[in-house]
């Protein structure tokens, strides 16, 4: 039996917390969205996403659905990253901050 990775044992996020009430800053938008990425390559499982996203302080000022709807985008092969904010894409190459 696969053992759980320990960050999705935590308490279940919360459907309140998936949306932002304004807008982030599209550096935000862009850290948000390459995290997730680097979250989900590291858990391997898509439904972590939601728990990365409740316990990530700065992840919450971005809409999960924002964030999902950019990952959706991402080329299948290659190294790339997010850019632009919300109306950015992929760029090919490492993002130039962690």
């Amino acid at each position: 039996m696969p053992e759980d990775h320990p960050f999705l044992a935590l308490t279940p996020a919360r459907p309140e917390g998936e949306t932002s009430a304004g807008a982030a800053p599209d550096a935000l938008f862009d850290l948000a969205v390459n995290r997730a990425a680097a979250a989900l390559r590291g858990l391997g499982r898509a439904d972590a996403l939601a728990a990365w996203h409740a316990r990530t302080r700065f992840a919450r000022r971005v809409p999960l659905d924002a964030v999902k709807a950019a990952l959706a985008l991402r080329p299948a092969q290659g190294d790339c990253h997010w850019a632009g904010g919300p109306e950015g894409g992929w760029v090919e190459g490492k993002a130039p901050f962690p």
